[in-house]
């Protein structure tokens, strides 16, 4: 009996990893930006452009920097909890982009497990089962009005 129980727990152990989700999701950056939240937490002095994505004059870059967020997925749509990780990484760099005197974030990738994805339109997202992330990496820029 004691035998059988210590098999069962092994076997659970070993299919929990099976039960894990890790569902990718592209989502457009635009679609962040004109959030209704986006409004409340970008107050418009920082742009943000991905990597290949068409800028303004670039007049000086700064560092470079990353912002990893997540969000708990629990009752909320992948897509949505995505935008939602997706907007408090923005926040985050308009306020370093703002310690650093630069009014844009440029060249920015998405860099799950410091795996760079390029794309000039959309970001990547994992959501899990719970726990839904955006990892982005980008340079800080004083770029033309």
């Amino acid at each position: 009996m004691k035998k059988l129980l210590v098999l069962s727990l092994i076997s659970l152990g070993l299919s929990a990893p099976a039960l894990a989700r890790d569902t990718v999701l592209d989502i457009p950056l635009e679609d962040v930006l004109s959030m209704p939240e986006a409004k409340d937490q970008l107050d418009g002095s920082v742009k943000f452009f991905l990597s290949g994505a068409k800028t303004p004059k670039i007049i000086k870059k700064f560092g470079s920097d990353t912002s990893n967020k997540k969000t708990n997925g629990v009752g909320k749509s992948d897509e949505f909890g995505c935008k939602w990780a997706a907007l408090s990484a923005l926040a985050a760099f308009q306020q370093s982009a703002k310690r650093e005197g630069a009014n844009a974030v440029i060249d920015m990738v998405s860099y799950y497990r410091k795996e760079e994805t390029k794309d000039p339109k959309t970001f990547r997202c994992h959501a899990g089962s719970f726990v839904v992330g955006v990892t982005l990496k980008g340079t800080y820029a004083k770029i033309a009005d």
